[in-house]
């Protein structure tokens, strides 16, 4: 690959000042997106904070240092998670995104021994893209609900809806006209902005805030000492098939990274060690009570823009993360913000989510006038938007974006003509077989 000019390289380490606001912008573009899950599955946004930190720490430690990139809160995995707290409550929850952090281990090993090449036979872009479609749209109704209505209720508040427009419409105004870093943080921005407008309207009390303490251990769920683990398998199968979807996600980030690096980071650490990475730190989240971790955009945008690829700086981020997790009145802050300023910042995020899905198709040249084409992605979106469930027995069952993607998979295999459902899909073209 051709080598980019660097401003820091990979294992250079910053001066002192330029790593604080290096990790600083690392922590800014990662902040919104990242508190927002736990927002929206009702976990703690400190303890997202603490898991985030810290399993971009055990991602480092994995690559051996050789990938810059951070971990944050996963929004493949709110729907799923939403399902699996009304079967067994958060702890339940917990449960399902440890064993997805084992998919992941199995995955890693899998592409050990045997290569990169089978991911994109197992996950072709026709399955792929309407699922991420799915991850965005099946979440429409709680987006739309949180900025329309009193909290709580089904009573339409004009206050709320007004007040999502204007964190709706900052954030769009900084996506598509601001320079610079602050493009990077359009999530934050709208925040901001909602945040304030929301005040003015009296629908923040900031007293809670006042009374919080500056220190304050986050709310740890922690297996066989705040609760006793016990196996649900229709928890398991709500979630740990997700891990597939995720799969694909890292995939795409770890291809930009290498693509604005130089580097081929599939083939050096390998891919093995990056989905190892990302196991291990969704196992760390499901071991404290925070949601599952992925590798961000927002994150790989800022290497991209600042040309600092410093795993020093990341690792930077990660501890500023952890050490905003144990601050009281962060953890206060974060969570006296309005569901309607979440609503509006939501009905961004999941319509780019289903953006991304539609981007799949196009980039990889899908002709959806094939009537393969046609049958898988139909299939996929009704079952996964609608909700659909197959229910086995009273404590198994699977359901929504889970069944979605198992159907489309099964469909893929069974379907003949399977070549029209790649496209130009030729992720790994860089990479030849690791053994």
């Amino acid at each position: 690959m051709k080598q980019p000019k660097m401003r820091l390289g990979i294992q250079e380490i910053p001066r002192a000042d330029q790593w604080l606001l290096f990790s600083l912008q690392h922590l800014c573009a990662m902040f919104g997106a990242t508190v927002l899950v736990p927002f929206l599955i009702d976990m703690s946004p400190a303890t997202a904070l603490l898991s985030s930190g810290l399993g971009t720490l055990a991602f480092i430690l994995i690559t051996k240092g050789q990938v810059p990139a951070y971990l944050g809160s996963s929004f493949a995995f709110i729907a799923p998670i939403l399902s699996a707290q009304a079967i067994g409550g958060t702890e339940g929850a917990m449960i399902g995104s440890f064993f997805a952090g084992i998919i992941y281990g199995v995955v890693a090993l899998i592409i050990k021994a045997a290569g990169t090449n089978w991911i994109t036979k197992l996950l072709p872009p026709i399955v792929v893209g309407p699922v991420i479609m799915v991850i965005g749209l099946s979440l429409a109704t709680t987006a739309v609900d949180n900025a329309m209505y009193l909290p709580g209720t089904d009573e339409y508040s004009l206050v709320h809806i007004v007040t999502a427009g204007i964190t709706l419409g900052v954030a769009v105004i900084a996506t598509m006209y601001v320079k610079g870093f602050l493009n990077l943080i359009p999530i934050l921005l709208g925040l901001i902005a909602g945040y304030v407008f929301a005040l003015t309207q009296g629908l923040i009390d900031l007293s809670p805030i006042r009374e919080a303490d500056w220190f304050a251990v986050p709310e740890l769920i922690i297996p066989f000492y705040t609760y006793d683990p016990s196996l649900n398998w229709a928890i398991i199968a709500i979630m740990a098939p997700v891990a597939l979807v995720t799969l694909a996600e890292h995939t795409g980030q770890l291809m930009v990274l290498s693509k604005i690096s130089g580097k081929n980071f599939l083939q050096k650490p390998g891919m093995h060690r990056t989905v190892m990475g990302d196991g291990i730190a969704t196992i760390i989240a499901a071991s404290i009570g925070g949601p599952p971790n992925t590798t961000y955009g927002e994150n790989v945008g800022v290497i991209a823009i600042t040309r600092v690829f410093s795993v020093f700086v990341i690792a930077g981020a990660a501890v500023l993360a952890i050490t905003f997790s144990f601050i009281g009145k962060v953890a206060a802050l974060i969570s006296s913000i309005p569901e309607a300023v979440m609503g509006g910042i939501s009905i961004m995020l999941f319509g780019i989510i289903a953006s991304a899905g539609i981007r799949m198709l196009v980039d990889n040249k899908l002709d959806m006038g094939e009537k393969r084409n046609m049958v898988i992605a139909s299939i996929i979106l009704v079952v996964g938007i609608g909700g659909a469930t197959v229910r086995f027995s009273d404590t198994f069952e699977i359901a929504g974006m889970s069944l979605a993607t198992i159907i489309g998979l099964v469909l893929h295999a069974v379907l003949p003509n399977k070549n029209v459902s790649y496209g130009e899909q030729n992720m790994f073209e860089e990479n030849p077989e690791q053994h």
